[in-house]
């Protein structure tokens, strides 16, 4: 794994809407994987770990199967908020 991807890896991970527009605006990685710009539009807004997630998973794999799936499903219960303590706080706070 070279060091830039490792880095956008990490920055995915804390700060997954910056991750994106650097993605966007420095490279085609999301214009492979989704045929149209709605798609990473929505999961801008809505799910971002899981947008990067789904497109890391097309671009190395061309599908989402196997481990890739396993990513792609970890990624969704973060965005719900159901890893990562996010379920947990709310449930603290309301």
């Amino acid at each position: 794994m070279s060091g830039n991807t490792c880095f956008i890896g990490c920055l995915a991970l804390m700060m997954p809407r910056f991750a994106i527009i650097l993605v966007w605006l420095f490279s085609d990685y999301l214009g492979r994987a989704y045929e149209t710009l709605l798609w990473p539009f929505l999961g801008f807004f809505f799910m971002p770990v899981t947008t990067l997630a789904y497109a890391w998973a097309i671009n190395t794999n061309a599908t989402v199967a196997g481990i890739y799936l396993v990513v792609v499903v970890v990624a969704v219960l973060m965005d719900l908020g159901l890893i990562g303590g996010g379920a947990n706080k709310s449930r603290r706070d309301g």
